[in-house]
């Protein structure tokens, strides 16, 4: 047989499995199904991605993976200003991990964070410190702004609750980490910020840290947007 038709033989084989794996037809373990809902507690894997965008346009679905997240929200009233529009916007107050402050997110930011939490983290802090992350210091979420409050310009990912800057952390034995005065040291605390901003590069969309620019240098801006950028 040729190389040409072991090529589309291939391709009939892929092509069945993941018609059947579609169907039900096939049973594989939900993770490494692209159809079955996030599972939030679930190792990341290289379907996450995937699962994270189906997200943005399926809300029942990105309830159903944030169902499984421990995480605690509140439905938000929707909001009708006209430049900064807020359509299934949630609350976000906490989990296993306390916040300094709740805030606003939509859903897709609010999955991204809770799988933050649970596979970047909390293993950072484990590896670094030996111990837990208590409590998450942040600067804000929903600000209905143009990037770098430029009066012209795209919105920032901030003007629709899809955006969040994280200031610093709390461990389980009282010390606070802060990204404004630990990250420029050569310390145990600057090891764990890098830790954390690493492994929040694979869950969310854009990660922006000190080493992106002075205007990040007291806080990690993560959001759900659809760029893909780690800095």
């Amino acid at each position: 047989m040729g190389g040409g038709r072991w090529f589309l033989l291939l391709l009939l084989i892929i092509g069945g499995a993941v018609f059947s794996v579609w169907r039900g037809w096939l049973d594989i373990p939900p993770q490494w199904n692209p159809w079955a809902p996030l599972d939030v507690k679930a190792t990341p894997n290289l379907l996450t991605r995937y699962k994270l965008m189906r997200l943005h346009d399926e809300p029942q679905l990105c309830m159903q993976a944030l169902s499984s997240s421990g995480l605690r929200v509140a439905p938000q009233a929707d909001s009708p200003d006209a430049k900064c529009p807020l359509t299934d916007a949630l609350r976000v107050q906490g989990g296993d991990v306390a916040l300094s402050s709740s805030f606003i997110a939509s859903c897709r930011l609010a999955v991204s964070f809770a799988l933050f939490e649970h596979h970047a983290l909390q293993p950072a802090a484990q590896k670094v410190y030996g111990q837990a992350v208590t409590r998450v210091d942040h600067l804000g979420s929903f600000a209905c702004r143009n990037v770098y409050n430029r009066e012209s310009g795209r919105l920032s990912q901030h003007a629709s609750a899809n955006a969040l800057d994280i200031a610093g952390f709390r461990l389980a034995d009282g010390r606070t980490i802060s990204v404004l005065k630990d990250w420029p040291k050569d310390n145990q605390d600057a090891q764990f910020l890098r830790q954390v901003r690493d492994g929040a590069c694979g869950l969310f969309s854009v990660v922006l840290s000190p080493d992106y620019n002075a205007a990040h240098r007291n806080h990690f801006h993560v959001d759900a947007g659809p760029w893909w950028v780690c800095r």
